[in-house]
C-alpha cells in the first residue's frame, strides 16, 4: 500500500555480492531469481571464495550440493525460502510474491537460530508506526481471507462450530526432517487432543500439497477410521480463517497454519518448534530453550511479515513494501477465486473477445457460444458462471449464475467505440452499475463501507490521479480560452455539463424527466441564470462513433461556450460544478472536490455526496439512515468504485493487478494500442453512427 504513505521499494538491496548456486531454480531466470538480484546478490556458478555466499534453498533435498561447497571453500550460506504470503497457487503453478533470505540458518530448524528468530528476540517491536501497520496487515489478512496458499473457496462451508481441529503436514516435508520433530508425534497430538477434549468433534485439515502423516491407523487408534469415532480428515479446499472461527481448539505440529491460528486469536497447542513458538503465544509441548522474550500478536506480525522478508511487486519488478505485496496478491487471489472454475461468455462482440479471455481466461479458457439460452445451458451442464455483456442477457436472463461484465472507471487511455482494449472490467451478480432500477454489487459495496484501511488506501488513489491528470478514457486536449468571468456582468460562477450518449443505457436505465443533452442544458440554465456553463460533448459522440451530436447554434442557447476536444481532468480543475444526468464525469468532479448536481441516478447519487434532483432509489436513503444518518465519505466510495468492484490487468506483464499499478501505466504511457485491424473496424463503425443499434 504504497500509496497510503508506506515505501514503495521495501528494504533496500544489500551490497552486491557474489551468490553461487548448484541448481537450477536458482538459475532459472525466474521470480526467484529475480527478487535475489533486485536485492544485491550476483547469482553465478563456479568455486566461491572466503567471503562470497553459497546459496541454497532451505533444507530441500539438493541443498548438500551447496553446503558441501561451502563447508570446503570457507563461505557463507544464504538460505532461501518463501515467505508467509506465497502465491494463489502451490508449488510450480504458483511463483512466490516474497522470500525470506536467511544467513543464520533457516525459520523452521531450531537447531540453529535463524534470521528471522534473531529478529523476533532482539528487534525492538514496539515502534507505534510499525505495530499499526501490523494490525492493518492483519486486519486486510482476515478480511481478504489470504493464507499462505491461497487455492481455498471462501465459499464452502464449514463444519458446524464446536470442533477441534488437528493441522496435518506433508509427509517427509523438510520443516519435519529438520525440524526437530520426533517419530509417531502426529500421532501423539491426535491422541492428545482426544484426551483433552474427550466430547468433542475432531476435524483434521489436510495439506492440499500432498499426502499427509496422519493415515488411517492413526485415525483407527481413536476408534474410527474416516468419518468414524467423531474424527473427520477435511480435504475440500476450506478457508483456513473459516476454521479457525469454528475451532474451538487448534493442535499442530509445525504448521504454518499454526502461525495463522495464532493471528486469528487461537492460542495453538504446539508439539514441534516452529519459528512462532516459544514467544508466549502458544502452548508448548517442548518449549524451544533459546525463546524466552514474550511477544504480541502484532510484534510477531511485524517482524514476520513485515520486516523479514524481500516483497516482491512483479508488475512494476522491484522490491517493495509487505502492504504493496499485498495490494497485488489481493488483486491475484480476487481474479483466481471468480475464474477457478471457468466461465461461459455470450452477448460479447467478436473485437472484445480477446480481452475478455486475458481478463478472465487465465485459470480456464473461455468458451464463447454465441446464442444466449445456449450459452445459458452450457454454463449449466459445465457449472461454470456466464459471462454476459451488460444488457445483452436475452434468452439467458434465467441463468443460475450469471456476471455481467462492463468496462471499469479507470479504462484506457482511448475509447472503447474507438476499440481501446480496457485495462478494467467490471463484473456483477446482483445487476449492473448504471441501472438503479435493481441493486447491483457496487451499491452492496459502497452501503457495506471500505475494508480495514480502505479509506487510506482510496485517498492515496485519489491524489495519484489527480496529480496525473487522470481519468476514465485520458483522451488528453489542451484547456481552451474559458469565457472569463469579469466578461460577464456577474461574478458567475463555471459550469461543466457533460454530454451523454442520448441512447447509452445509463440514460434508458437511469435518467429522471430530462433525457436529452438539449434538456439538461436547458435545466441547468434555469436553474442557474447567472453561470458560465460550458458544454462539453461526449467523446464517443466528437468521435463520430455514437450518435448524439447537436449543433453548435442549439447549445449556445442554453451555454456560454462548447469546449470539445478537452481533457476532462484539466476541465474539472477550471470549473466550480457540475451538472449531469448520470455521466461517470460526475464521480471524476467528486474526486476533484466539486459539487456535483445529478438530474439521474448515476452510481454515485443518493449517498450524501451529490444534490439530486432525479428519482433515486430509495434504498439508498435507507442504507444511508440505516448507517445513522452517515453517508459513505468520498474516500469509501472512491474504494467501492475504483478498488473493490473492478478488475485489472496491467497490460505489460498480462497479471491481474491492482489499480495503483494501471494508474502507473496510463500516466506514463505504456500501455497497448489497438492493431491495425481494429483501427480498420473503428473507421467502419464509425461510418455506422448514425444507425442506433450498431453499438448494442
Amino acid at each position: 500500500m504504497t500509496d497510503a504513505g508506506y515505501d514503495a521499494a521495501g528494504p533496500g538491496p544489500v551490497p552486491a555480492r557474489r551468490l553461487y548456486v548448484y541448481t537450477g531454480g536458482f538459475l532459472y531466470p525466474g521470480r526467484v531469481r529475480r527478487i535475489l538480484t533486485l536485492a544485491g546478490y550476483r547469482i553465478t556458478t563456479g568455486l566461491p571464495g572466503p567471503g562470497d555466499l553459497v546459496g541454497v534453498w532451505g533444507r530441500s533435498p539438493r541443498a548438500h550440493r551447496g553446503e558441501a561447497v561451502a563447508a570446503r571453500r570457507g563461505a557463507a550460506l544464504l538460505r532461501v525460502e518463501d515467505a508467509f504470503l506465497r502465491s494463489v497457487h502451490p508449488g510450480r503453478r504458483g511463483a512466490p510474491i516474497g522470500l525470506l533470505a536467511d544467513r543464520r540458518g533457516v525459520h523452521f530448524d531450531p537447531a540453529t537460530p535463524s534470521d528471522l528468530e534473531h529478529l523476533l528476540a532482539t528487534a525492538p517491536l514496539d515502534d507505534t508506526a510499525l505495530l499499526d501497520r501490523a494490525r492493518l496487515g492483519m486486519a486486510r489478512m482476515a478480511a481478504l481471507d489470504l493464507s499462505k496458499y491461497n487455492i481455498h473457496d471462501p465459499a464452502l462451508p464449514a463444519p458446524a462450530p464446536g470442533y477441534v481441529l488437528v493441522i496435518d503436514q506433508v509427509a517427509g516435508d523438510a520443516s519435519l526432517r529438520h525440524g526437530g520433530v520426533p517419530p509417531g508425534v502426529f500421532r501423539d497430538m491426535l491422541v492428545t487432543a482426544r484426551a483433552d477434549h474427550p466430547g468433542a468433534r475432531i476435524v483434521i485439515k489436510a495439506h492440499p500439497a500432498g499426502p499427509g502423516c496422519l493415515g488411517p491407523d492413526d485415525l483407527a487408534a481413536l476408534g474410527g477410521g474416516q468419518g468414524g469415532g467423531g474424527v473427520v480428515r477435511l480435504t475440500d479446499p476450506v478457508s483456513p480463517r473459516r476454521l479457525f472461527d469454528g475451532a474451538v481448539a487448534v493442535y499442530t505440529v509445525s504448521s504454518q497454519l499454526g502461525f495463522e491460528a495464532v493471528l486469528a486469536g487461537h492460542r495453538p497447542r504446539v508439539f514441534g518448534q516452529p519459528f512462532y513458538a516459544g514467544w508466549g503465544l502458544t502452548d508448548d509441548v517442548s518449549p524451544p530453550p533459546r525463546r524466552h522474550r514474550r511477544l504480541t500478536r502484532p510484534q510477531l506480525f511485524a517482524a514476520a511479515m513485515i520486516l523479514a522478508p524481500l516483497w516482491y511487486d512483479p508488475c512494476r519488478d522491484r522490491l517493495c513494501s509487505f502492504e504493496v505485496a499485498l495490494d497485488q496478491m489481493e488483486a491475484e487471489v480476487r481474479a483466481f477465486r471468480q475464474d477457478r472454475h471457468g466461465h461461459v461468455a455470450t452477448g460479447v462482440r467478436l473485437w472484445k473477445r480477446a480481452s475478455l479471455q486475458r481478463h478472465f481466461g487465465r485459470e480456464k479458457p473461455l468458451i464463447f457460444v454465441n446464442d444466449p439460452a445456449r450459452a445459458a445451458q452450457r454454463a449449466v451442464a459445465l457449472n461454470r458462471p456466464l459471462l454476459i455483456w451488460a444488457g445483452h442477457e436475452g434468452a439467458a436472463a434465467t441463468a443460475p449464475h450469471i456476471l455481467r461484465v462492463e468496462d471499469g472507471f479507470l479504462r484506457s487511455r482511448g475509447l472503447g467505440a474507438a476499440l481501446v482494449p480496457p485495462l478494467s472490467l467490471v463484473t456483477d451478480d446482483l445487476g449492473i452499475y448504471y441501472d438503479p432500477g435493481r441493486e447491483s454489487r457496487l451499491e452492496r459495496l459502497i452501503a457495506a463501507g471500505p475494508p480495514p484501511g480502505g479509506e487510506r488506501r482510496a485517498e492515496a488513489l485519489m491524489a495519484r490521479l489527480r496529480a496525473a491528470g487522470l481519468s476514465k478514457y485520458n483522451l488528453g486536449g489542451a484547456l481552451p480560452a474559458l469565457p472569463n468571468r469579469a466578461d460577464a456582468e456577474r461574478n458567475a460562477q463555471r459550469i461543466l455539463v457533460p454530454g451523454q450518449v442520448e441512447d447509452d443505457a445509463s440514460i434508458r436505465l437511469g435518467a429522471g424527466a430530462v433525457r436529452s443533452n438539449l434538456g439538461l442544458l436547458e435545466r441547468t440554465r434555469a436553474e442557474n441564470p447567472d453561470a458560465l456553463i460550458l458544454y462539453k460533448p461526449h467523446p464517443d459522440v466528437e468521435a463520430g462513433l455514437r450518435p448524439g451530436a447537436l449543433a453548435d447554434a442549439a447549445i449556445l442557447r442554453f451555454a456560454d461556450a462548447v469546449v470539445p476536444g478537452t481533457d476532462a481532468a484539466l476541465l474539472i480543475d477550471a470549473v466550480d460544478a457540475v451538472w449531469t444526468m448520470t455521466s461517470t464525469l460526475g464521480f471524476e468532479a467528486l474526486m476533484r472536490g466539486r459539487p456535483v448536481t445529478c438530474l439521474g441516478a448515476p452510481f454515485y447519487a443518493g449517498w450524501g455526496l451529490t444534490r439530486d434532483l432525479g428519482p433515486v432509489p430509495a434504498r439508498r436513503n435507507a442504507r444511508r439512515n440505516a448507517r445513522l444518518n452517515a453517508p459513505p465519505t468520498l474516500a469509501a466510495l472512491v474504494h467501492a468504485v475504483l478498488i473493490a468492484y473492478p478488475r485489472y490487468l496491467d497490460p505489460v506483464t498480462g497479471l491481474a493487478c491492482p489499480p495503483e499499478v494501471v494508474a502507473d501505466r496510463l500516466a506514463s504511457g505504456t500501455i497497448a494500442r489497438p492493431g491495425p485491424v481494429l483501427r480498420l473496424l473503428s473507421k467502419a463503425q464509425g461510418a455506422m453512427a448514425g444507425h442506433a443499434h450498431w453499438w448494442r
